[in-house]
């Protein structure tokens, strides 16, 4: 890692897919049962103690091509269920099709969803030392997280957008080299990809325009202390380099 003030640097614990430094003592990433047991390892080795799990309760199941990874190496991190959404809700497939994938869906997100998201920031401050906050996929729902985890930290909005372009980046590139999961959500390359991402930008900017993190997190319920006690897991400083390259 160089000298430079980005907020994003890439996360090199075995196995991780689509992992980020967010800001702070909190990272971002796709499923924690891509680690392997060399990957809890290095993620406790680097302090974390707790991954916030914001899938819905369906999704969150070991697959078979999943590691193997015994119990007692998972047990030191404490591993929160705090989803973000409903997808029975009746609303929303009619928002969001089958999931969350575009910001230009975020706003709707967090007027159906405000509580959810934020019992999210209520867990990352009563969290002991680093935090990992990942989804499935690790680009919008831990993104809709980390993104307001940044405005917090004061980040300018510029590293925000490209936060999400190199997570947006990142599960694209597994979807190469693993396969897309989803008929819906394809690998794209070339050109293909620099429209969706360039639209994608585009609609990040104008939701970041309409949203001040404390206000959306204090009218669900957030209290001043909680969100004392995020700023100060963000303003911790970078984390340690060990496993970490831009």
């Amino acid at each position: 890692m160089d000298g430079t003030t980005s907020a994003h640097h890439a996360v090199r614990w075995d196995g991780a897919v689509n992992a980020w430094h967010v800001a702070g003592d909190v990272y971002r990433m796709g499923r924690h049962e891509w680690l392997t047991g060399t990957g809890w390892q290095q993620m406790y080795d680097d302090g974390v103690r707790t991954v916030i799990d914001l899938r819905a309760s369906r999704e969150r199941r070991q697959r078979d091509t999943d590691p193997k990874v015994p119990d007692h190496v998972k047990a030191r991190i404490d591993v929160v269920h705090c989803p973000t959404e409903d997808p029975d809700h009746s609303g929303f497939s009619e928002l969001f099709g089958p999931y969350l994938k575009d910001p230009a869906q975020y706003g709707d997100y967090l007027q159906l969803f405000g509580e959810k998201i934020a019992a999210v920031f209520k867990a990352i401050a009563a969290s002991p030392g680093k935090v990992v906050v990942h989804c499935s996929a690790g680009r919008d729902r831990s993104g809709v997280i980390a993104l307001l985890l940044q405005q917090l930290a004061d980040i300018d909005q510029e590293e925000i957008v490209r936060g999400y372009e190199l997570a947006a980046r990142g599960i694209n590139e597994r979807h190469r080299t693993h396969g897309a999961p989803h008929a819906h959500d394809p690998y794209l390359s070339g050109d293909d990809l620099e429209a969706m991402l360039a639209q994608r930008r585009a609609s990040l900017r104008d939701f970041l325009g309409s949203i001040d993190a404390v206000t959306f997190l204090t009218t669900n319920g957030v209290t001043e202390v909680q969100i004392a006690a995020v700023r100060a897991k963000l303003g911790s400083g970078l984390p340690g380099a060990a496993n970490m390259q831009d």
